[in-house]
């Protein structure tokens, strides 16, 4: 099966000439749109939630979004990827050009696992493995360790899921073309770049040897408003001017929905305000905190009558940012 182009700016809607702040503010506003937790349809919105991280992923990295654009959606008839002559990033498929192994629930597309993960692999064919166990002084060869990346959202990280996860494995020295299909458990307090290990299920050992093991290499989903340190969960607190001189109640994200957060009078930009226990799951079973980091944001326009007010009140406090010495 060819390896389908997926085009990241479609998807993002935005222009191939998008500046980084412009592509963030469409993930963000998409993201919020289509998260599982927030969308009507919740199989629609986990399929639509993928596809606008995969793009986000790939466009929100300066690297990886120049990689892409030099690629161009011409890359398979211009002979260009991991697949084309001389490539060292994977084994092209014996009956020509196919990657050996395709895998569909992880998150990813095929495309995105072809060029912009760490994917592993190796199915050789037995006349390989003999060759080197000849050149070893036998003939038992393990299996090859097949190494995917699996999608997992910061709420599966919380709370855990099940995945079905499904490897198509090719067709080789006369052995029929096979998928498998896996029952993957995602365990609470999984952390960015841990691996699940699904023991004897790589590429077939030989000469009586064991086969190798598939491992699933965790990577959060981008999450619209949250960001993970650690054990902990950051966000942004946006305030108007007033908001931080006179105090208010905001609500704020979190993992298991909004809840509100109280900010004190005279708060500052740059205040971290914390949460306990609203991080994620730690190995002693408690959770990290969530930290909001204020924001106080001024309005880029004011009407005649708001500019009459700023204007007294700036005559009237006696507060002076900066030093008149």
């Amino acid at each position: 099966m060819a390896v389908k182009y997926q085009d990241y700016y479609e998807t993002l809607g935005v222009p191939r000439t998008a500046s980084a702040e412009e592509i963030k503010q469409a993930f963000r506003q998409l993201a919020r749109l289509h998260h599982p937790d927030v969308a009507k349809n919740k199989v629609t919105g986990e399929a639509k939630f993928k596809e606008i991280n995969e793009a986000y992923e790939v466009l929100g990295e300066p690297e990886k979004r120049k990689q892409y654009d030099e690629l161009g959606p011409n890359w398979q008839a211009e002979g260009r990827g991991p697949f084309a002559p001389g490539s060292q990033r994977g084994r092209p498929h014996p009956a020509g050009g196919d990657p050996d192994f395709e895998f569909s629930g992880t998150g990813f597309s095929d495309f995105f696992e072809s060029f912009f993960s760490g994917r592993q692999g190796d199915f050789s064919s037995p006349r390989d493995f003999a060759h080197r166990g000849r050149a070893a002084g036998g003939f038992a060869q393990p299996g090859g360790d097949i190494e995917a990346d699996l999608l997992v959202t910061l709420e599966e990280a919380l709370r855990g899921a099940q995945r079905k996860v499904t490897l198509r494995r090719p067709a080789l020295d006369g052995a029929a073309e096979r998928t498998n299909t896996y029952q993957v458990k995602i365990p609470a307090g999984l952390r960015e770049g841990q691996r699940i290990r699904l023991a004897g299920q790589g590429g077939p050992g030989h000469g009586g040897a064991p086969a190798g093991d598939l491992y699933l290499r965790v990577r959060f989903a981008r999450h619209p408003d949250l960001r993970v340190q650690g054990d902990d969960i950051h966000c942004d607190l946006d305030l108007a001017p007033w908001e931080a001189v006179l105090g208010v109640k905001a609500k704020i994200p979190t993992l298991a929905g909004a809840t509100t957060l109280r900010v004190p009078p005279g708060t500052t930009a740059g205040t971290q305000l914390r949460i306990r226990g609203q991080g994620l799951p730690r190995e002693d079973g408690s959770r990290g905190d969530l930290f909001a980091t204020v924001r106080i944001l001024t309005p880029d326009q004011v009407t005649a009558e708001e500019r009459v007010l700023w204007e007294q009140l700036a005559r009237l406090s006696p507060f002076k940012p900066r030093s008149e010495s």
